[in-house]
């Protein structure tokens, strides 16, 4: 397979990358960062940035099997507006670039979270967000007063809602689009989900035994990219040790 991937200098993607590479695959890893693992191709990519983008997708050439948007920021404090260009934004134009450069049959990931699980309740907002003309975003922050925390939750509920939405739209196309939601994952930004989520995180941690491994997370994603899982569309797949599970138990008294 010949794969796009963004955000494959660390974490999740380094993994992803690692594990394409292993299998033989062919990775053009787009990052803002050049990445450590062994890649194909390295496209330096500010998914911030409209014009980094537009840049981007102009250097590809060629067809690709997958595309992986895996690249997307923690919650920090401050950051609200970026985390919400690079997480929903960027992914959602990075996408757009590419969608004719995927081969008939490629599969899309996309790296959600479990931190989105809430998009439901939420909706509202997020076809709110999802609606949002890009340059208005600054005004939606403040009118809805959004913190790093819900600015961070709000991109990955967006990010599973469009990959429902858009399945009937990319099937049309012989494409299929998948997302993963990972719970507490040991890498780098754990620390950054710590502090947002506080005592709630570490006590579904404590749960489950331990965080998941950017490998384990890896792993489900390479599957989702593969033809082995072509019958798989439209589905957000939670990869949480466990932990959703037993949140719903406790809400339903079993």
């Amino acid at each position: 397979m010949r794969v796009a991937l963004t955000g494959g200098s660390s974490g999740i993607g380094a993994e992803v990358a690692r594990k394409l590479a292993e299998l033989g695959h062919e990775v053009t890893a787009f990052d803002i960062t050049e990445p450590q693992v062994s890649v194909a191709d390295w496209i330096k990519t500010d998914l911030s940035d409209p014009g980094s983008i537009q840049a981007a997708t102009d250097a590809v050439s060629g067809k690709y099997d997958a595309l992986i948007n895996n690249a997307g920021l923690p919650p920090r404090d401050g950051l609200e507006e970026v985390i919400l260009k690079v997480n929903w934004f960027g992914l959602r134009r990075f996408m757009a670039g590419l969608l004719d450069k995927l081969e008939p049959g490629a599969a899309i990931v996309n790296t959600a979270s479990r931190a989105g699980a809430m998009w439901r309740e939420n909706i509202a907002e997020v076809k709110a967000l999802m609606a949002l003309e890009p340059e208005k975003l600054s005004n939606f922050i403040q009118e809805r007063g959004i913190d790093a925390t819900r600015a961070y939750n709000l991109s990955k509920e967006a990010v599973i809602v469009m990959t429902m939405a858009e399945t009937e739209n990319l099937i049309a196309r012989n494409l299929r689009m998948n997302s993963v939601s990972p719970a507490a994952v040991s890498t780098g930004i754990l620390k950054d989900f710590a502090a947002a989520f506080g005592d709630r995180m570490v006590k579904n941690v404590a749960r489950a035994g331990r965080p998941g491994l950017p490998e384990e997370v890896a792993e489900v994603i390479v599957f989702l990219a593969s033809p082995e899982s072509g019958w798989i569309k439209g589905q957000d797949v939670t990869i949480d040790g466990g932990m959703s599970a037993m949140s719903v138990s406790d809400k339903l008294d079993l």
